[in-house]
């Protein structure tokens, strides 16, 4: 099975989730604008909200993609305040026609004195068992 890990951080809440997905699939975390490497059986894609928005770089990532090289998209997010990304990068890969997992990780990052330490150890260890359930269940 082919599994890539893609990630969005601008402060490195969302690479720290992405290298503990990572380890967990056997792979390596890239961040976008890394293309997808061949066909990707299963593509863990992480961001962030910013102000209530995901960025205009995974919105381009996203544009970007091939759906004929992607089985499924598994989504991750941090956020300090707003919402999890899911919903918006579910609806971006679903107008591209990319099958994307019902089951999405998330946790809180840390921006300015708002969840400090976020994301920690348990969260990167909840992000490495929630990519063990993931691969198990194909």
């Amino acid at each position: 099975m082919n599994i890539q890990v893609r990630y969005f951080s601008r402060g490195g809440n969302t690479k720290k989730l992405a290298d503990a997905i990572a380890k967990a699939a056997g792979c390596k975390a890239e961040p976008i604008p890394v293309p997808v490497d061949g066909n990707a059986d299963i593509l863990f894609l992480g961001a962030s909200v910013y102000w209530g928005g995901i960025s205009s770089q995974v919105k381009d990532y996203i544009q970007a993609l091939d759906r004929d090289k992607i089985g499924r998209v598994v989504v991750f997010s941090t956020s300090a305040l707003a919402e999890r990304a899911f919903p918006q990068i579910q609806k971006k890969l679903q107008e591209k026609g990319i099958p994307v997992d019902d089951k999405n990780f998330y946790c809180r990052g840390e921006f300015t004195a708002l969840h400090k330490g976020r994301p920690n150890q348990e969260d990167m260890d909840n992000a490495g068992k929630f990519t063990e359930e993931i691969i198990n269940k194909e």
